[in-house]
């Protein structure tokens, strides 16, 4: 499955680049190139959905239902 997310990379003290994702707050990476940057960023959304995926499972009931549900921007 692929989707699509909004990443903020701005370079501060003119030596890393801080990148953070509108739609996931708490989502934070930095690199020293740009590319590094991306690179991290990516991966840190990796991390935050299947840890959030794994909270949620461990919180939810056996009678919890789980469906997808999709929305058009």
């Amino acid at each position: 499955m692929e989707r699509q997310f909004t990443a903020i990379i701005e370079k501060r003290g003119g030596k890393w680049y801080v990148a953070t994702v509108e739609e996931l707050p708490g989502v934070n990476a930095q690199g020293r190139t740009l590319a590094e940057a991306r690179r991290n960023v990516k991966e840190a959304i990796q991390l935050v959905i299947e840890a959030n995926r794994e909270l949620a499972a461990r919180e939810r009931s056996a009678q919890a239902k789980r469906e997808f549900v999709t929305i058009h921007l």
